[in-house]
């Protein structure tokens, strides 16, 4: 991959990862399609150990190059006259690359807020985040399964974030918010950890 790697000042991405770190990492986006919607909010938390570092964080607004939904104003609440003085993509992703750094990536379902990330970064570096991503609807998922009989194993479960929060006994904040719900995913993810480390 490193071939590939368009510049290579950001040749620090594919380093080891410092032992036991990770950063979780929300959008939010002028709508709900990966494939034309652009990013106009990120939030970071370091985590390191069995600790969330909100002093660490990286709090981004990000001005976009296409309008936002009216649907997607009334999940996060940020107006195009909010993010009218925002970071151009491509320092908003230096900015975050560089808070990244090697580690590991944590989120709730992070798939979506990668590809959008992934979107933006292909055209200034040509390749995608190396990173290994944890998605931790799919951890408590995981957890839930096993403390079913065999017999009610494949049942639904509630993969909300606000169920899964109340579930774990995980403080929340106003969600939607970037930096909110990278915290959230941060604690959902040590404590989904310790438990299925328990669990084996």
């Amino acid at each position: 991959m490193l071939y590939h790697l368009g510049d290579q000042r950001y040749r620090f991405l594919y380093d080891p990862p410092p032992p036991d770190e990770w950063v979780s990492v929300d959008c939010e986006t002028t709508g709900l399609n990966p494939h034309k919607d652009e990013i106009i909010a990120i939030g970071a938390v370091r985590i390191q150990g069995q600790r969330v570092l909100t002093s660490q964080r990286l709090n981004l607004l990000v001005r976009p190059a296409r309008a936002i939904s009216a649907e997607a104003v009334k999940v996060h609440g940020l107006r195009e006259r909010d993010v009218a003085r925002g970071l151009p993509i491509d320092e908003a992703m230096h900015r975050l690359l560089h808070f990244i750094g090697p580690r590991p990536l944590v989120g709730y379902y992070l798939e979506f807020d990668v590809a959008l990330i992934n979107r933006a970064l292909f055209p200034m570096l040509g390749v995608r985040l190396p990173q290994p991503c944890i998605e931790i609807s799919a951890l408590y998922h995981d957890w839930k399964q096993r403390q079913l009989p065999p017999y009610q194993h494949g049942a639904t479960i509630d993969l909300r974030l606000a169920t899964l929060m109340a579930d774990l006994q995980l403080p929340t904040r106003q969600a939607h918010d970037a930096v909110n719900d990278a915290t959230m995913a941060a604690l959902a993810f040590l404590k989904l950890r310790r438990l299925l480390l328990t669990a084996r």
